[in-house]
């Protein structure tokens, strides 16, 4: 399946700081295009950049793990001693639309309590978690504002079409790395079609863009 023009990303689906493995080709929500770097001759690397920024968001969710002590329940009630624990983990996504939807991978939010999504403007919005896949390590999420109302002025990120991307043509991930927000770096498409044994569509791009923890479900442009 194939998406319109424009721009557009490939979710960076890898948890792990392999700075050389970009997304699974082809796929509906993973798709990378070649539009940036066909229209580099009409715009520079930072304009694309500062164009599509926006649309590019940090991802914090928190999961409550409910953890029993064989023996110690009463022990532990008796003390107040809690049972349970927040733990949170951070990532990245993209908006696709104007009605607040934004693509990320599954595991950035498996199992989680509340999700809480920050654009590159600082707003800070409640997300609810429309549909996953876990096999194929998407998630889709919509962004809602204190009024359960979707924002306003956002800035989405048309998708792309990855059967168009050549090799060696410029590559351009922007995410979340550590938690540091619209983080950008550069490489290339170093190549396609790669197997790695990794969930049911291993067929890979490969970039050398450098991609950190924090960078999973974000885009390659």
């Amino acid at each position: 399946m194939r998406f319109s023009r424009p721009i557009l990303p490939s979710i960076i689906g890898l948890i792990w700081a392999i700075p050389t493995w970009a997304m699974p080709h082809p796929s509906p929500a993973t798709a990378v295009s070649s539009a940036p770097f066909a229209c580099a001759a009409h715009e520079d690397l930072p304009g694309m950049v500062e164009r599509v920024s926006p649309g590019v968001v940090n991802i914090s969710s928190t999961t409550v793990i409910n953890y029993q002590v064989y023996g110690m329940d009463a022990y532990l009630r008796l003390w107040g001693i809690p049972q349970e624990r927040k733990q949170t983990s951070l990532g990245s996504g993209f908006i696709i639309d104007q009605d607040g939807y934004v693509i990320t991978n599954n595991h950035v939010v498996q199992h989680a309590t509340e999700v809480l999504v920050t654009l590159s403007d600082k707003r800070q919005f409640k997300a609810k978690i429309v549909g996953k896949d876990e096999k194929m390590d998407l998630a889709l999420l919509q962004l809602l504002n204190a009024e359960r109302r979707v924002p306003e002025n956002l800035k989405p990120v048309p998708l792309g079409d990855s059967d168009k991307v050549r090799i060696a043509e410029t590559a351009v991930a922007v995410g979340n790395p550590f938690g540091l927000q619209n983080t950008v770096t550069r490489g290339i498409i170093s190549a396609k079609n790669r197997t790695i044994g990794l969930g049911p569509l291993d067929n890979f791009i490969q970039t050398d863009a450098s991609i950190n923890p924090g960078n999973s479900g974000g885009p390659l442009f």
